[in-house]
């Protein structure tokens, strides 16, 4: 598993296109699916933040904190678009980092983009095994199936 800019550096027109539909309306959007303790998956929305090179989630006391502290099991989803059904997914582990001076700089890059917090987060680093983007036509549009993978794993 890499660090966001690790994938950048190997896929670089994969990662820029999904930091497009991550950040589309802004601020980071995305669905975050854990694995509860039961196995079964579990898929809240959330704010990914990408600063730094790194994928990173603050995450405040929930069952998806309770998830990613037991089985770092992870993957994200970009919200949908507006006029079209383009998809971007990355998979992999999180893991908690407990370090006061990167958890100040993830907090001001998602502050910049118009996040907030009640400091009752756990700061998350999302390294990253997969990604996958589908991209379509604007809805509507003849011939609009199938999409145009681009898939990438980790070496």
């Amino acid at each position: 598993m890499v660090r966001w800019q690790a994938f950048a550096v190997a896929a670089p027109a994969l990662s820029e296109a999904g930091r497009a539909l991550l950040y589309q309306y802004g601020i980071g959007l995305g669905y975050l699916a854990t694995v509860r303790h039961d196995g079964a998956p579990r898929v809240h929305p959330f704010c990914p933040i990408i600063t730094g090179g790194r994928l990173w989630g603050l995450i405040g006391p929930s069952p998806k904190q309770r998830d990613l502290l037991r089985d770092g099991r992870y993957a994200v989803h970009a919200f949908p678009c507006r006029d079209r059904d383009d998809e971007f997914v990355v998979s992999g582990r999180a893991r908690h980092v407990d370090d006061a001076t990167l958890e100040a700089e993830v907090r001001a890059a998602y502050a910049a983009s118009g996040g907030r917090s009640d400091h009752s987060e756990l700061l998350f680093e999302l390294l990253i095994a997969s990604a996958l983007l589908a991209t379509y036509k604007v809805r509507g549009e003849p011939d609009n199936w199938p999409p145009r993978y681009t898939r990438w794993r980790a070496p």
